[in-house]
């Protein structure tokens, strides 16, 4: 008996080894225009026996990526799409970068900061104070829906001159909206706070005249 442990190790195990068995006979075909048509035919036989791939970008060039990498990058045959190198691929992908926002004012959000930039490269007028107004009113609703409290005014301009690094000019703002969202939110939730305290009552009552009525019924019957 023959154990997997003892075969040829798959470069691709998804791909089963019949497919690496294929791509190795397609290796060894002797001329460039037999080794293409094969290698055609096991693209489409790949794409059959993994049909998710095909609900993905680019799909037919992954394949053929695939196909090289199962040819142990030695393949001389005709493709679409330039083969991809070993290093090409042991590359690591590049750092992405995080959001500045950090700490304290994560929860403003990455469309803030791209307002204040935006609000920073506008010429000085009416426009630009009317940006900086929406901006900082939106930071006061942010601040407010996440810390479930009111804030200060100069609280919120603080933070707007530490995001901008003292870029905008405040002076003209004389006081900003209060938060629709959070007071909006709290009587919301002291309407239904009330409404479950009158059902209650309501509840009670009603018990309380079942029982009156179910004791006086019982003294009649003696």
């Amino acid at each position: 008996m023959e154990y997997n442990t003892q075969k040829t190790q798959l470069l691709l195990p998804e791909y089963g080894r019949i497919i690496q068995q294929l791509v190795e006979r397609c290796k060894e075909l002797p001329t460039k225009e037999e080794r293409s048509e094969m290698a055609m035919a096991i693209i489409d036989f790949m794409g059959q026996r993994n049909p998710h791939l095909r609900d993905e970008e680019n799909y037919k060039h992954k394949l053929w990526d695939h196909l090289y990498i199962l040819a142990d990058y030695d393949l001389d045959a005709d493709s679409p799409y330039p083969f991809p190198t070993r290093e090409e691929l042991a590359e690591k992908p590049k750092r992405m970068e995080y959001p500045k926002l950090q700490g304290d004012f994560k929860f403003y959000g990455k469309s803030i900061l791209q307002l204040i930039e935006k609000a920073i490269e506008l010429e000085p007028g009416d426009e630009k104070e009317a940006l900086i107004e929406v901006i900082a009113n939106n930071m006061k609703k942010s601040y407010n829906v996440y810390n479930k409290e009111h804030v200060t005014d100069d609280v919120i301009f603080r933070h707007l001159k530490e995001l901008s690094s003292n870029r905008l000019d405040l002076t003209n703002i004389e006081a900003l909206e209060k938060s629709k969202i959070y007071y909006a939110t709290a009587n919301r939730n002291n309407a239904n706070k009330n409404n479950n305290n009158r059902n209650q009552s309501n509840t009670n009552t009603n018990v309380n005249k079942r029982r009156f009525t179910n004791n006086n019924n019982n003294k009649n019957r003696r």
